[in-house]
């Protein structure tokens, strides 16, 4: 595969002697981490599914953008009935991914280039092919897995109301009448976590990437594997929609903590800083931090930001919330906008043009923040949702069974383009496993590398901006400052000497609404923006805050930037649907 694309990265010290010394608030607290959907990223030999080898080949995209890590979705041995989360052999690769070898081989490139790898962990169920499920299905060590009985005269009926996530009842029937706990799909059959078999499995799996090389684990439904005593009924349907609303009996209960207590302990025996990362849908900001007390895993995805709407209120409400939720017990906050399961945000906020500009106005707002941030694979491109894609061509089960979730997940994990010609546009050598549109040849990385007017080029210069302002990256709290309705500001404070021409504190504007905005400037002068913002309104005196600074930091704007020295408390005009980040 053709590495044009990518420019050559500078190698960083020694990245595991420089883990081992220890010094720093731990790599987690403040890390970019990027998403690889295995299947969507990179095709190397050309049968139209991604695999390591070309995640490998691509690595320098990530280290160029200025990712800390990345974190690889399944790539265990698996019939793929759910994208590889119903796994068969937790120590094997699928042959449709590569080998071992290729496993191996790209952490030690990822290593090189400074960046940490995380795997997925599938602990709440197995696949249907796991050689454990096909013991019970013949009839023995039923108890690693959820067999009841079934309900009514006969047993017909399903052991509890319980709903699978995917749609359906979450209980299928076997030959021999008895029925198997299933919340997802029939193909991954829930494990049973009062089993001290299952959980010292788990353990030498994971002991088992350990030691091949891997810098943590982000855990799959990190709320599910424990479930209430006596599976009783929820008592009504659309049990999907309560996720991450209610305590469910079947998610978030309390047991699940012991089982990540004891995976902390597995972790803290291994140097270098490795790292649990919990998938948990929790109904509150509180119930989330409790999966990241000081013995319990290291970060949580923070649904609650993602699920946020476009809206200033909501949108500082969840902030507030998550930072104080997460410094209650000494962690960090993350910040995620898009993944693997949820439409994109590009579309989620609106489309065409307006979702794009509120998707970058929304990356330098997370990017801002405290604590870590995810960033989905193709969301530095600005790619939209694929909302047309033909039925035939859909594999989320999900979408086959209805009733559950929306089953559009298959519209975030379109291959994503990095040329502007190609088969596949540069994903592959040949097609690729769900069609990309036609428009997407404008959006890859080859026609957006070097347009400073690009969502890749404005994403490269906020996290190289980040990685140098001593005011961003790590930290605990925002210092709100008064703005118009519909704008947020606030300044983070700066925790030392930067690096280069930056020192002092930052301020970040985001201007929610559908309008410009007159504000006094809050800083001497902008350092990134999201946005060009609109001329002056006539007769006006307010400023054109935008074009006074464009969209890459220096040192390539370093002419630009000493031109507005001096503009603090000048009136100034936040554009409509726009995020800026000031010196302050």
């Amino acid at each position: 595969m053709a590495h044009e694309l990518t420019s050559p990265v500078r190698a960083p010290e020694d990245l595991h002697r420089a883990r081992a010394t220890g010094d720093g608030p731990g790599w987690w607290r403040e890390a970019v981490i990027y998403q690889v959907y295995v299947r969507s990223f990179a095709d190397s030999d050309g049968d139209g599914v991604g695999d390591l080898r070309g995640a490998r080949e691509r690595l320098p995209h990530l280290a160029r953008l200025g990712a800390d890590a990345v974190w690889l979705t399944p790539f265990y041995a698996s019939p793929q009935a759910d994208g590889g989360y119903d796994v068969a052999d937790y120590r094997a690769v699928d042959p449709v991914f590569g080998d071992l070898a290729d496993a191996d081989d790209l952490v030690r490139t990822a290593h090189e280039l400074g960046l940490r790898v995380i795997v997925d962990i599938v602990p709440n169920h197995t696949s249907d092919r796991h050689p454990w499920f096909r013991e019970a299905l013949d009839g023995s060590r039923r108890d690693r897995y959820h067999f009841r009985p079934g309900r009514g005269p006969d047993g017909s009926l399903p052991p509890n109301d319980w709903e699978s996530v995917f749609g359906g009842p979450a209980w299928t029937r076997v030959a021999d009448g008895a029925w198997y706990l299933h919340l997802f799909a029939p193909e991954q059959p829930d494990l049973n976590w009062e089993n001290e078999e299952v959980r010292a499995e788990f353990e030498s799996v994971m002991r088992f990437w350990l030691d091949l090389g891997v810098d943590g684990f982000r855990v799959d439904v990190a709320h599910g594997m424990v479930k209430a005593p006596g599976m009783p009924d929820i008592g009504h349907g659309e049990q999907a929609r309560l996720i991450g609303t209610q305590q469910l009996p079947f998610f978030d209960q309390d047991g699940v903590h012991e089982i990540h207590r004891a995976w902390r302990r597995l972790l803290d025996t291994y140097g270098g800083e490795r790292i649990g990362v919990a998938e948990a849908w929790a109904p509150s900001a509180e119930r989330l931090a409790l999966y990241v007390r000081p013995d319990e895993l290291h970060q949580a995805f923070n649904f609650q930001f993602l699920n946020c709407p476009w809206d200033a209120a909501a949108m500082r409400r969840v902030i507030d919330d998550s930072l104080r939720a997460t410094t209650s017990v000494g962690a960090p906050t993350t910040w995620v906008l898009s993944n693997h399961d949820v439409v994109r945000h590009t579309t989620r906020y609106g489309e065409g043009a307006t979702g794009l500009r509120r998707a970058r106005a929304a990356a330098l707002l997370m990017l801002a923040l405290p604590g870590s941030a995810y960033v989905y694979q193709g969301e530095e491109l600005g790619l939209p949702e694929v909302t047309e894609l033909p039925d035939e061509a859909r594999q989320d089960p999900a979408f086959l069974r209805g009733e559950g979730q929306d089953g559009l997940r298959d519209g975030c994990r379109v291959p994503i383009p990095w040329t502007v010609d190609g088969p596949s546009y540069g994903f592959g050598p040949a097609g690729s496993w769900l069609p990309q549109p036609p428009s997407w040849r404008e959006l890859s990385v080859q026609a957006q590398t070097g347009d400073p007017d690009s969502t890749l080029e404005l994403y490269r210069g906020a996290l190289a901006l980040r990685r140098e302002h001593p005011a961003l990256g790590a930290g605990d709290t925002v210092e709100w400052l008064p703005a118009p309705d519909g704008v947020l500001a606030f300044r983070r404070r700066a925790k030392g000497a930067g690096a280069g021409p930056w020192q002092g504190d930052l301020v970040c504007t985001l201007n929610l609404g559908d309008r410009p905005v007159a504000l006094r400037a809050p800083g001497s002068r902008v350092l990134l923006a999201s946005t060009p913002a609109p001329a002056p309104e006539p007769g006006g005196q307010a400023r054109d805050v935008t074009s006074l600074e464009g969209k890459v930091p220096p040192p390539a704007r370093e002419s630009a930037a000493g031109a507005v020295h001096g503009d603090e408390g000048r009136t100034v005009l936040l554009a409509a649907e726009s995020c800026v980040w000031w010196a302050s």
